[in-house]
């Protein structure tokens, strides 16, 4: 039988969060965000639970966290650096159990509350969606509601699209160096990480917004974009992830750059930018160059 829990679990889980800030007397409030919050976004048994605990000091909770094993047995603790939140501090424990629940906590003190009332906007934070759970000195009472709205990227300026443009080709440039000289980590940092991850993952992201008039929140690293991305797209994304083999790599980077191509143009003739044909050519010119080279060579020119 899985220890995972189930979605019927999820409201015991907010309920122990719940008894447990009504029975600690330095806990004035408590709030649950993101995800599980918010009406637009998927939810499923590994969902985090968010929860921020406003606190009339954090010190305690920063000095002694036993607290945290008030909610199960722990598997994994990672602990964020304290903060200045509105000019005070707060941290961060993201706070994996052993029975599969996740909670993040974020410890604030209760000076912040009255500062993010003041505010005309809801921070970003708390507008992707909160929900209150527990107030004890009616500390929310002020907030705004969320509009859901937040995370929800403009389009690009043309400045701002020919600069992915500029680093993926940039980083190309340092694949095909790192691949002639057998040196595997760098070169799968720069196709897999920066070429991929950062500067497709951007396009292939833009081109939804486009596609939905730039009106949902992208999920943090790419997550969740492969239901947004039509089957063919996303085969060929796949088919550029290879294993460690140095031509295996050779060929996923000259199909990373076709793949980019395609979704970079496309984005462009969307927004009225020019995609730069021209230096796409040239430096696939230098990279079958350099994948052409004898090694050890004295040129560039030199071939076996």
């Amino acid at each position: 039988m899985s220890d995972i829990p189930d979605s019927s679990n999820d409201q015991a889980i907010i309920h122990r969060l719940v008894q447990w800030g009504e029975q600690q007397r330095p806990v004035r409030a408590m709030l649950l965000t993101s995800s599980r919050t918010n009406p637009a976004a998927p939810v499923d048994v590994l969902s985090d639970y968010d929860v921020i605990v406003v606190v009339t000091d954090i010190q305690p909770y920063l000095t002694d966290e036993a607290w945290l094993e008030d909610f199960g047995e722990l598997l994994v603790v990672y602990r964020d650096p304290i903060r200045h939140t509105y000019g005070c501090e707060t941290f961060i424990r993201v706070t994996h159990y052993q029975d599969g629940t996740k909670i993040d906590f974020s410890i604030w003190p209760v000076g912040i509350m009255p500062q993010i009332a003041a505010e005309p906007h809801l921070p970003d934070f708390l507008d992707i969606g909160y929900q209150i759970l527990l107030d004890k000195d009616h500390l929310t009472d002020a907030l705004r509601s969320p509009t859901y709205t937040a995370f929800i990227p403009a389009p690009p300026t043309a400045e701002a699209y020919q600069t992915v443009i500029d680093e993926f080709f940039n980083d190309a440039l340092y694949v095909a160096k790192y691949l002639w000289r057998d040196d595997l980590l760098p070169a799968k940092y720069s196709l897999d990480n920066v070429m991929k991850f950062e500067c497709l993952r951007q396009m292939l992201e833009w081109r939804t917004e486009i596609a939905h008039g730039w009106s949902i929140k992208p999920g943090a690293h790419g997550r969740g974009l492969k239901r947004h991305v039509e089957p063919d797209i996303w085969a060929a994304l796949e088919h550029t992830y290879v294993g460690a083999g140095i031509s295996a790599n050779w060929d996923a980077l000259f199909q990373t750059i076709e793949l980019f191509r395609s979704v970079a143009a496309e984005v462009g003739d969307q927004l009225g930018y020019t995609y730069p044909h021209d230096m796409e050519q040239r430096v696939l010119a230098y990279l079958q160059k350099v994948q052409g080279l004898d090694r050890p060579a004295t040129a560039l020119g030199s071939r076996s």
